[in-house]
């Protein structure tokens, strides 16, 4: 039976019956089963800014809100409990990459029955098995949260022949970017979710993705940058190792200086960071980070105005931050928890 309509019954008995019928056949509800679907719709509210450069930039990643549907697939082992799908807004007329997928780990108590919580979606990093994305996800969702984590354009169950491709790595975040946003109004309209916040949390090219999802409008309550910053551009030009990697490939091609920076400009989270809500933001960076250059998150909290507080430096680099996600997920269980600031 369908969930929504299985829930409206136990509210119409309760009507009838009383509410304590409601708690007893509540208690027994499951997650949804796979083939099960949902309808949603868009909330982005990229409003008009006063900037021109910012204005030029929410008109390259905006599209127009619509009516869309949330459908369900059976998980792949331990690769959290359902498959969550949904269309891009961004059509690349690639029906694989555009096929947008989250792997949705539940929360639970302690007799392992689902609980309602509230949602925390999670951006993963550039490696192809999304490793420090999955170590968040089941993380966030030990610690009594749902968590969901997205696959960006040519990763996961999105990897085709094109969309892997190394060219794709700038021009697919532009697609990654409303992707995200979009995810915030398909965890909210799921049932166990407590949708009055839903968290936001990105590491490394996800915090990229992150950070400028922060920027298009609000749509997230909290926001937890890992790893990343402003300045993309120069992060690609310029950083080491994973940075690295993809300068050379995309050099391989002959896609080299300005042409890295043209491609970055419609992305680059710095051009709406003033957009973002800094009391609910809050980026860890790694003080001997030679991928993404210390420069590059100091750029990002500066024109965030990120409070006293917001900005955390670790004391590492781009790998051996590692050791700090146990501290990192525990701080984003609390502040999930918090009550929402006021902008």
């Amino acid at each position: 039976m369908n969930y929504l309509l299985r829930l409206n019954i136990c509210l119409i008995a309760g009507l009838i019956y009383g509410l304590d019928g409601i708690a007893d056949d509540l208690i027994h509800l499951t997650i949804p089963a796979a083939g099960a679907t949902f309808a949603t719709t868009d909330t982005l509210q990229c409003d008009v800014d006063s900037g021109a450069d910012a204005q030029e930039c929410l008109a390259g990643l905006r599209w127009t809100p619509t009516d869309f549907e949330i459908r369900c697939e059976a998980a792949d082992k331990d690769r959290g409990d359902l498959l969550i799908r949904f269309d891009s807004p961004v059509d690349t007329s690639n029906d694989v990459n555009d096929n947008v997928s989250m792997e949705w780990y539940v929360a639970r108590d302690k007799e392992r029955q689902p609980v309602s919580a509230r949602a925390v979606v999670v951006v993963h990093e550039s490696g192809r098995g999304m490793t420090v994305g999955r170590i968040f996800a089941k993380g966030l969702c030990a610690q009594g949260l749902h968590a969901f984590l997205i696959h960006l354009p040519g990763y996961g169950n999105r990897r085709s022949e094109t969309s892997g491709k190394v060219e794709f790595i700038l021009s697919g975040m532009k697609q990654a970017i409303a992707d995200v946003r979009r995810a915030k109004d398909v965890v909210a309209s799921l049932p166990f979710v407590q949708n009055d916040v839903v968290g936001l949390q990105g590491t490394s090219l996800g915090g990229f993705v992150t950070s400028t999802v922060a920027g298009l409008d609000r749509g997230y309550g909290r926001v937890f940058v890992l790893l990343a910053g402003g300045n993309l551009a120069d992060v690609v030009q310029s950083g080491n190792r994973d940075a690295a990697k993809v300068r050379a490939q995309l050099e391989a091609i002959g896609i080299t200086g300005e042409q890295i920076r043209e491609l970055s400009r419609p992305i680059e989270p710095l051009r709406l960071a003033h957009r973002i809500d800094h009391n609910n933001l809050w980026l860890y960076s790694g003080k001997y980070d030679d991928v993404v250059s210390p420069a590059s998150s100091l750029a990002l909290a500066e024109a965030a105005k990120l409070p006293d507080g917001h900005h955390v430096e670790l004391l590492a680099d781009h790998y051996s931050g590692i050791v700090y996600l146990p501290m990192v997920i525990q701080e984003i269980r609390r502040k999930m928890d918090d009550q929402p600031k006021n902008p």
